[in-house]
């Protein structure tokens, strides 16, 4: 049976980030200090977020990795903290050793962007620990992904994440993860070029077809920066909001599980709005 998070609630789960870095790309530094992504996290779930996603390493493109030990020392307080309030929590990180530390923390779900690529040990880890976990497609580290952008093969892009993400799911299944435990996010932004984000959104069909729970994380990404910019560049990543929250109802709308967001507020205000113009069954309580 899957873990009550991954069951249908009619609604895609919020999921909220909480950066608890120096540098990444969309609040860098803003929630460094423990007590300030703490701060957040209970802000966030003020808000609407069904979920907080923990992170103690940027992923943005052409960041550098922290070591290990500065990942522990960044996201375990928070988890520690957050999870003991009752909140549920995600870990975002693609150490097998982090991703150990999170759970005995109080994570209940392991979000790995490696999709068990970065490290070996990732998905023994998360099917001895038994808790739920998503699988985002991945080709390469943020330093250098921009150079595996490349989807020549049929299908394009859509196609290469489909079957790409169907291997990742083949790999944890036989490292013990059990199938329902087990949700895909389809990587945007990651080894993809903006074209390519735009053809995956269309083609997000063939992600759920695999018949897993579907993450999307678009908030605040470059590619939304690209098509609302003007003369002078990009729209900046603070001005971003009202693009995702249209995403967000075109997401809700395609079945996915969850949306990774930045400004919860925003998206549960425009699924309550999804929400209740397709069910009848409030009608005449307002």
């Amino acid at each position: 049976m899957s873990p009550g998070i991954l069951a249908p609630i009619g609604r895609p789960r919020l999921m909220g980030v909480v950066n608890v870095t120096p540098d990444s790309f969309s609040d860098g530094g803003r929630w460094l200090e423990s007590d300030a992504a703490i701060e957040h996290g209970r802000e966030l779930l003020a808000e609407g977020a069904d979920i907080l996603d923990i992170g103690g390493e940027s992923t943005r493109p052409g960041a550098t990795r922290p070591l290990v030990e500065e990942e522990l020392e960044r996201v375990v307080p928070v988890i520690t903290a957050l999870a003991a309030e009752g909140a549920v929590v995600s870990v975002d990180t693609m150490r097998a050793e982090v991703a150990e530390a999170a759970v005995a923390a109080g994570a209940t779900i392991v979000n790995d962007v490696s999709g068990g690529l970065a490290d070996e040990r990732m998905l023994a880890v998360v099917a001895d620990a038994g808790v739920a976990y998503v699988a985002m497609h991945w080709r390469a580290h943020s330093d250098h992904m921009a150079d595996f952008a490349t989807y020549d093969a049929p299908g394009g892009v859509v196609r290469a994440v489909r079957d790409e993400l169907a291997q990742r799911v083949d790999a944890a299944v036989a490292a013990g993860v059990e199938a329902d435990r087990i949700v895909l996010d389809p990587g945007l932004g990651f080894a993809k070029q903006g074209e390519q984000n735009w053809q995956l959104l269309r083609g997000l069909g063939e992600v759920l077809s695999l018949g897993h729970p579907v993450l999307v994380g678009a908030s605040r990404k470059s590619f939304l920066g690209a098509l609302l910019g003007d003369e002078h560049g990009p729209r900046p990543v603070d001005q971003r909001e009202a693009a995702n929250v249209a995403l967000t109802v075109e997401l809700a709308r395609a079945g996915v599980w969850g949306i990774r967001v930045h400004d919860v507020r925003s998206s549960h205000d425009a699924l309550s709005v999804v929400h209740r113009l397709h069910d009848p069954r409030q009608e005449g309580q307002e």
